[in-house]
């Protein structure tokens, strides 16, 4: 490889296999991306696995260019200064240009008992455990299933579809993004269920217990079983290896995702922070900001100025079970719309679109760079203007 441009992809989720895939379209960069398992996870169906429809996983070979050299070990630390990757195993990986898409995770919250009796669902293995605690438990068993987002929403459908006795604490709103009407729909679909919907501004957890969540406003939920997915963390890294993040803990860029610190690190996903205004955590931005950082680094390779970020969303899928699921439509920067599909042709809608991005992954790693049909927000300009300067510059030194 001493010849060719090496660089290296930390994190095998959305938006690093799309940024080691399109890395490919160049022979004179070599690539490796470094995961912690041997196969992808569909990150979108753990809760299909939750409920024991869908394994989530897929083999890395369905959906990773074979040029792509797969190094399954964690980063514990990342030497700028060195250009060096120190793994968990013992080993260092050295690179030219850095990557950075270790996505998100569970978050940790202060809420006593949660440590101890919470499930969280986050991750493969999480959602792993989970499946086998609930298939343990006796079919009575009271399930409480933490926070009303599209995790918890769909985690308690699965669940309660499967037959289990479920309560959805909401913690405030259910399905906050959701316009109210959409959110009227998805609570008949719940409610049909089964599933008891607990909302409200008291509904805060102030504690779990082995066999109840207790609430803000005195109630005790009952709850064997409590599946926690209230809210998200990244995971420290960058802030490990001195890189700046922002209070989350993303690593913080400039509009072409590049580190405000080093211009031979790009990120991408749930864990970068782009000018301080970073996108929703979500699939569907880290599908855009994966190839996007690729071509960061390919444009730095060329000599070239890489272009800003431009992110536009869709909306936002749910299932709502295997028969039903509600597909919210949004403008291009993530506001609701009044308009959303329901019912069956919604399970179906979001039954598409799973499907369809794990073909867009296996797409880019036959035909890197040759589609390229994302939606784009063309409010983002104006929304950093209005923050009068407040975004980090474009980095623009030299490689």
């Amino acid at each position: 490889m001493a010849d060719r441009t090496h660089v290296v992809v930390i994190g095998g989720g959305y938006a690093g296999v799309m940024a080691a895939n399109r890395l490919t379209r160049r022979d004179d960069v070599a690539v490796t991306l470094v995961n912690p398992r041997r196969t992808f996870v569909e990150r979108i169906r753990l809760h299909q696995l939750v409920g024991g429809s869908d394994d989530a996983v897929v083999d890395f070979r369905e959906v990773l260019a074979d040029s792509v050299r797969l190094t399954v070990d964690q980063v514990t630390r990342i030497d700028t200064a060195g250009r060096r990757l120190t793994l968990a195993s013992g080993g260092t990986v050295g690179y030219d240009y850095l990557i950075y898409a270790v996505g998100s995770g569970s978050a940790t919250p202060e809420v006593p008992g949660v440590a101890e009796y919470a499930h969280p669902v986050t991750s493969l293995e999480e959602a792993q455990r989970l499946r086998e605690v609930v298939a343990a438990a006796p079919p009575t068993t009271p399930v409480a299933v933490v926070g009303a987002g599209p995790s918890g929403i769909e985690t308690a459908a699965e669940l309660a579809e499967a037959g289990r006795t479920v309560t959805l604490v909401c913690g405030g709103t259910l399905g906050p993004y959701l316009h109210p009407r959409a959110r009227r729909s998805v609570a008949r679909r719940l409610a049909a269920l089964g599933v008891t919907v607990v909302d409200g501004p008291d509904t805060t957890v102030t504690a779990v217990t082995a066999d109840a969540v207790h609430l803000r406003d005195g109630r005790e939920v009952p709850a064997t079983v409590t599946v926690w997915t209230a809210g998200f963390g990244v995971p420290d890294l960058a802030a490990r290896s001195g890189l700046s993040t922002d209070t989350l803990g993303r690593l913080r860029t400039d509009e072409t995702l590049t580190s405000v610190d080093d211009v031979r690190v790009v990120a991408a996903g749930d864990s970068a922070a782009p000018s301080d205004l970073p996108f929703r955590m979500s699939c569907q931005a880290a599908m855009q900001m994966g190839p996007q950082a690729a071509e960061t680094v390919l444009s730095r390779i060329a000599g070239g100025q890489p272009a800003p970020v431009d992110v536009g969303f869709a909306g936002q899928c749910l299932s709502l079970g295997r028969r039903a699921g509600l597909m919210q439509l949004a403008r291009r920067n993530d506001t609701v719309t009044v308009l959303h599909l329901g019912g069956r042709t919604g399970a179906r809608l979001k039954e598409f679109v799973v499907r369809n991005i794990v073909a867009q992954l296996a797409y880019e790693a036959r035909r890197p760079g040759r589609r390229n049909r994302w939606i784009r927000d063309g409010r983002r300009r104006a929304a950093l203007r209005s923050r009068q300067g407040a975004a980090p510059v474009t980095v623009d030194r030299v490689a």
